[in-house]
């Protein structure tokens, strides 16, 4: 009996050390990825990556000689009878294209929470442009004046990109993520106006007045804008991931243009 009671206070003091030793390990103590494994993922630092993206521009080109035909006919006679200064002469255009570019910035991370600061470029080329003339017709007397105004506009967008802020939310091994920032852009505007006045009479040839003409070209110009988008980064493995995302900027020149593109890249995150 004493061998019994023996064997078994020896037996509930070595159980009494197993617990204690088990209670040590992290799983026990509800930490499943502390110390004995680590699924988060570091975003903090510098990265550099690469680009592909489609996209598309939209151009409003409704305002956009509105200044040259104004100056064109600013006191004259054609504006104060033809109100010319208001005719609305353009449109709207839309193009879509490829582009290939690159991108690098910096993040900050708190726990899984992430802002940063990074610098996105793209080039591809974006065509657009519209046409458009009006006549209208005013008689006094036996003659009849006819003015014709004719205007064209064009805006070719070459590179693009962004200056942004972003902020992000890590999820295991991807990386939610909205954006914010300055739009850039290198464009070429080209613009003029034209205006034709014909003079009628009954029984004589017709008139002309010298045609008067007014452009203004813009090439490689800078225009700005705003810029926003979403997207999402995913951790492959030790320090490279993958990216899909889609921005919007919108320019503000002297012509009204935004352009869309849905984006993926791969990147490096150092």
């Amino acid at each position: 009996m004493r061998r019994f009671l023996l064997a078994a206070v020896m037996c509930g003091m070595t159980a009494g050390a197993h617990a204690a030793d088990l209670s040590d390990l992290p799983i026990l103590r509800g930490g499943i990825t502390e110390g004995l494994s680590n699924t988060s993922v570091n975003w903090s630092g510098v990265y550099v990556g690469g680009s592909v993206s489609r996209g598309g521009m939209d151009a409003d080109f409704t305002n956009s000689t509105k200044d040259l035909l104004t100056k064109l006919v600013n006191n004259s006679a054609a504006d104060t009878t033809f109100n010319v200064s208001n005719w609305p002469l353009l449109g709207t255009a839309h193009t879509s294209n490829t582009a290939y570019g690159a991108f690098g910035g910096y993040n900050f991370q708190w726990t899984d929470a992430l802002i940063g600061v990074e610098l996105n470029y793209s080039h591809g080329v974006f065509p657009t442009s519209s046409t458009g003339s009006q006549t209208r017709s005013v008689t006094s007397g036996t003659v009849t004046t006819n003015i014709t105004a004719t205007s064209n506009a064009s805006m070719r967008v070459t590179d693009f990109g962004s200056l942004r802020v972003r902020g992000g939310y890590a999820v295991g091994s991807f990386l939610p993520y909205g954006f914010v920032g300055v739009g850039l852009g290198q464009a070429d505007i080209n613009r003029s106006v034209r205006l034709d006045v014909r003079y009628d009479a009954p029984g004589l040839p017709s008139a002309y007045a010298v045609p008067l003409i007014v452009a203004d070209n813009a090439n490689s110009h800078l225009v700005t804008g705003f810029a926003a988008g979403l997207g999402f980064d995913w951790m492959l493995c030790a320090g490279l991931f993958m990216r899909a995302e889609w921005e919007y900027i919108r320019y503000t020149s002297t012509v009204d243009a935004s352009v869309n593109t849905a984006r993926l890249g791969l990147g490096y995150k150092f």
